[in-house]
């Protein structure tokens, strides 16, 4: 398919949800799936207006509740984004991706023990959710415990042995727990599956195998 195909499919899909919004101003999850195709293409400040109508309609809207916290988050207004997820958790207290969101903006803020903490209790609500592992193996090793920064890089490569992120961190996390050429088969992996290593973690890694 065509950009020039995909865009005019974007502006149908668009067209049909704004007529629904207009003839159904009440619809919630209208609101809500707009938003979200407004973001998709680029028009943020649309995207944030459908999904606070949304939520104007339903406060207890958990899914509109973390996409909008996406947008702020994006923005860099992160006291918005936290509010908003905190929010989502008060109305669905298990809901991961709310606890993952948290876990990033604690670890931004350099709170690194809360962002683990977020991140942990992800990965006991939905074992399987990669990016909660990911980013628990990036918070061990800003914490220099390489050994947990291992063994979450370990999980999220058994959930997705594909995933260039998992590869790539659990590379860095076996290069700081000083095991080099297992390190070097991750960092390969990572690049296999397309993920642009940065060239002074590849120079430190020759250096330390000595290549």
């Amino acid at each position: 398919m065509s950009e020039h195909t995909q865009q005019a499919d974007m502006q149908t899909v668009i067209q049909d949800l704004e007529d629904v919004v207009s003839q159904h101003p009440q619809n919630v999850i209208a609101h809500h799936q707009l938003g979200l195709v407004y973001r998709q293409v680029g028009r943020v400040d649309d995207a944030i207006r459908e999904l606070e109508k949304a939520l104007e309609l339903d406060d207890q809207s958990v899914e509109s509740l973390i996409n909008l916290g996406a947008i702020y988050f994006d923005r860099g207004d992160v006291d918005k984004a936290l509010a908003l997820n905190e929010k989502a958790l008060q109305v669905a207290p298990d809901m991961a991706e709310a606890h993952v969101n948290i876990g990033l903006i604690r670890q931004q803020q350099n709170r690194v023990d809360e962002a683990i903490a977020s991140y942990t209790r992800a990965t006991q609500i939905v074992p399987t959710l990669i990016t909660g592992w990911i980013n628990l193996t990036s918070a061990y090793t800003m914490k220099e415990e390489d050994a947990k920064a291992v063994e979450a890089a370990r999980q999220a490569v058994v959930i997705d042995p594909d995933s260039a992120m998992a590869r790539n961190n659990l590379a860095v996390a076996l290069y700081f727990s000083g095991d080099y050429a297992e390190s070097k088969k991750n960092m390969e992996k990572a690049r296999e599956f397309g993920y642009s290593v940065d060239p002074r973690f590849v120079q430190a890694l020759e250096e330390k195998l000595g290549s």
